[in-house]
């Protein structure tokens, strides 16, 4: 049987002291069971990256720019998961569905902060796939260290300075009415659905906001591996041409598992009212669950050079690392010699 949750309405209270989370509404009697598949994927999601993290940091021939720009990937997707799926499951096993103010607003920030500094990293990690390819004669005096540094830092404020309004606004409203969030994360427009009085302003930075993020950071993604196409279909090797096309096309799949859930949830949040809600919901919880589950297999695993030091570190201790010059394939300075990626 379902569990009808019923609570007291708020009269206008600005910053109520708590919310109630309900997880996946419509699917309460299965939860239990669809928390099992999601704490898989979540302690996939946490070993690869931490995986990842460890095998660049401790591997000098990794310390190279495709790998920095993974090792970002990896740390955004740790925050990413780790500020949803513990509160998650806690709802699913054990019913703890209350989630006090100020973390309801902290996991908001996290939530929407990370997700706009991700897809930076994406976009400058295609950035990096087009110097490889297209200019690989100039890609180590481009993508020097203090280059990498800044590119991370502007992803990192560009999250943050987006995120900020958001969470200070939603702070700011008042509240009446049930304090059910129908969802299993603070979600911005599900917690804005609550509030009392006019709600247009952040209703409209929401949309504008993911809009231009979303729609700016994917058109120039799809610029980079246009261009990096068109080179590889001018390449001479055909087992050059079907490596680069392996990995472009395992790129580009990672960045439809980001954008395509996220907008999707998104939008419908919104104007889906069409949708099963439980539909609508499962597709939010899949979209900061299933692209860092896969985004170590995908970038890293693909990656020879850690492919390599994983398998080596798992056989045996480490005697002296792996060959430096494994570590360069698919890099600029590979590139000058073979037009090839990984």
């Amino acid at each position: 049987m379902n569990r009808i949750i019923e609570y007291p309405k708020l009269k206008g209270t600005h910053n109520p002291s708590s919310f109630i989370l309900t997880g996946i509404p419509g699917l309460e009697h299965a939860q239990f069971w669809i928390a099992f598949p999601f704490c898989t994927m979540y302690f996939m999601a946490v070993l690869g990256n931490i995986t990842l993290l460890l095998v660049i940091r401790t591997d000098p021939s990794l310390h190279l720019p495709m790998f920095y720009f993974l090792s970002m990937l990896a740390a955004i997707d740790l925050i990413l998961t780790s500020s949803t799926m513990p509160k998650l499951l806690s709802i699913f096993w054990f019913h703890s569905h209350e989630i006090n103010f100020e973390g309801c607003v902290a996991q908001m920030f996290f939530i929407h902060s990370f997700s706009v500094v991700e897809s930076g990293v994406l976009l400058t990690m295609a950035f990096d796939r087009y110097l490889a390819i297209c200019k690989p004669l100039r890609y180590s005096t481009i993508l020097t260290g203090p280059t990498i540094a800044k590119l991370g830092l502007t992803a990192a404020v560009r999250g943050i300075a987006i995120a900020t309004p958001v969470t200070c606004m939603v702070a700011n409203l008042s509240y009446c009415g049930p304090r059910v969030i129908h969802h299993s994360y603070c979600e911005h427009m599900s917690v804005v659905k609550l509030a009392c009085g006019d709600t247009w302003s952040n209703n409209i930075y929401g949309i504008t906001a993911a809009t231009i993020v979303a729609g700016s950071d994917s058109i120039l993604i799809a610029v980079s591996y246009m261009l990096i196409l068109r080179e590889v279909v001018g390449l001479s090797s055909r087992e050059a041409r079907l490596k680069s096309f392996g990995t472009c096309g395992s790129h580009i799949g990672v960045i439809l598992l980001f954008y395509t859930p996220g907008l999707f949830s998104f939008y419908t949040q919104r104007w889906g009212r069409s949708i099963p809600v439980h539909l609508r919901i499962l597709m939010a919880d899949l979209y900061l669950l299933v692209p860092p589950m896969l985004n170590p297999l995908i970038y890293g695993m693909r990656t020879k050079a850690i492919r390599e030091r994983v398998a080596i570190s798992w056989r045996r201790p480490m005697a002296g690392g792996i060959d430096p010059r494994q570590g360069l394939q698919g890099t600029g300075m590979r590139l000058m010699k073979t037009k090839s990626i990984p």
